[in-house]
């Protein structure tokens, strides 16, 4: 499957009311983040997520989507997520005792920490607004996702629901989410991996080696970190090629803390030969998907072959245009 993507709304029904919402990639500062650091993640406009909603005919609340389909009350575990976000999207909208039908059509992938849940969560919670001729205002919306965002990861640091929400760059730190202004476009292709990441399980590994190492293993966190702080001057400065230099060092040292595998390795290897200019795993690790910079439209047609031939089961590419 090459490229498949949902980057604009489908017409929305009679009496029914849309959300709509993207993906995010971590560029830099993966794990370095669990310990208070910044961190840069970028928009994947090119994989989003949309959430039609009208009010029920039959006064029941029914969920559609591609994991389950019928009553709210009866969804399984695994759609906990979005039965909370949904329950606060409309408590905050002042309506906490709606019933509606919520339909949900997503081209993120699950567990290849692309921000799926938080993106669903987000689409929802718009569509809801919607339906109320409201919008929510950015904490508004936040805490509405970060209550989804609990259910679905237990204590999610934040980075997600902002990422996911805002249409450019932001660094990330302690809660808090700046925008970051883009001075050139950069060509992104994500390249997964065909393996579901584990971040519970990747966050657990390192932070087991940093107190088995705290000098070498905190050194490492520390590095990656500083390359998160000086890439939000080349984004702004859209400077590719140190961009691209500062990916392939966060790779090796996220290999370093042991979160890459020799598929994810495989890959960016493959992108450096194909041209990137960078590319690293993106996310917790242990699986999920490979980030790489291109320099442009063809090279990134030609970026994504490579990958493919290389074992990535799928590709999608995508931009972030200059503010």
């Amino acid at each position: 499957m090459h490229n498949s993507s949902l980057t604009e709304p489908t017409p929305a029904s009679a009496g029914t009311s849309q959300g709509f919402a993207h993906a995010k990639a971590i560029l830099f500062g993966e794990h370095a983040v669990v310990y208070g650091s910044p961190a840069v993640a970028v928009p994947l406009h090119g994989l989003g997520v949309q959430a039609d909603i009208r009010r029920s005919p039959n006064q029941e609340t029914r969920i559609e989507s591609q994991l389950f389909s019928g009553n709210a009350q009866t969804a399984p575990e695994p759609m906990g997520p979005v039965v909370a976000g949904l329950t606060a999207a409309l408590d905050a909208a002042g309506d906490p005792a709606a019933e509606v039908e919520l339909l949900i059509r997503s081209a993120i992938p699950h567990s290849r920490g692309l921000g799926s849940s938080a993106a669903v969560a987000t689409s929802v919670a718009r569509a809801v607004a919607n339906l109320h001729s409201t919008v929510f205002d950015e904490d508004t919306l936040h805490e509405i996702v970060q209550a989804a965002e609990t259910v679905a990861h237990g204590r999610p640091s934040g980075i997600d629901a902002w990422a996911v929400a805002k249409p450019a760059p932001i660094r990330f730190q302690t809660g808090c989410a700046e925008t970051i202004d883009v001075g050139q476009r950069l060509v992104f292709v994500l390249a997964d991996s065909g393996h579901h990441g584990s971040t519970a399980e990747a966050v657990g590994g390192v932070r087991a080696r940093r107190d088995a190492d705290p000098l070498r293993i905190g050194g490492m966190i520390d590095r990656l970190a500083e390359l998160s702080d000086a890439a939000v001057d080349d984004i702004r400065s859209g400077d590719r090629a140190t961009i691209g230099h500062r990916m392939l060092e966060a790779h090796e040292l996220l290999c370093g803390l042991g979160v890459s595998t020799p598929t994810l390795d495989s890959l960016v290897s493959a992108a450096t030969t194909a041209g990137a200019r960078g590319a690293k795993l993106t996310g917790g690790g242990l699986g999920g998907c490979v980030l790489a910079l291109a320099d442009g439209d063809d090279e990134a047609e030609e970026l994504a072959d490579a990958l493919r031939r290389a074992g990535a089961p799928r590709t999608w590419t995508t931009e972030v245009r200059p503010t």
